[in-house]
């Protein structure tokens, strides 16, 4: 089965929580991010401070720390992230470059790995912060309509 690590899914859903109060310009406490996205809060730490030193966050100590968006939730993509965690994406190893497999050449299936991948990644790209934080906030606002 392919699939995301724990630390991706669990980085993504801290980049997208900052990103909903991206607008507020304040410093997120770590604890405040972690029970939103139930989230184990040191594991969400460790993965943040990752993400401080690849340019996605500021991280704040002492009393008043925590967690500062750097960039527009607009100019991250999903992929960013992912990529930031996981490393290169490549969905088959017949992917990662030309003649790694020595059937790269003949196989009619990795000309259909290589086109998935390419329309996965474009999508991934193209899945910006900013529509992931407004489509968050539409989701919570239908589910408190429906509780109260």
């Amino acid at each position: 089965m392919f699939r995301l690590s724990r630390a991706a899914e669990y980085a993504i859903r801290g980049i997208l929580h900052l990103s909903i109060h991206y607008s507020e310009n304040r410093v997120i406490d770590i604890d405040k991010i972690a029970k939103a996205q139930s989230i184990p809060p040191a594991y969400l730490a460790k993965l943040l401070q990752s993400l401080s030193r690849k340019g996605f966050v500021k991280s704040f100590k002492g009393q008043k720390g925590g967690f500062l968006l750097i960039k527009p939730p607009k100019e991250i993509s999903l992929f960013d992230v992912i990529e930031a965690m996981e490393g290169p994406f490549y969905l088959n190893y017949c992917l990662i470059y030309e003649g790694y497999c020595e059937r790269d050449k003949v196989c009619s299936v990795h000309d259909a790995w290589t086109e998935a991948q390419r329309i996965l990644l474009e999508y991934l790209k193209g899945c910006d912060f900013e529509q992931l934080a407004i489509a968050a906030e539409e989701k919570q606002r239908i589910i408190n309509a429906v509780i109260t």
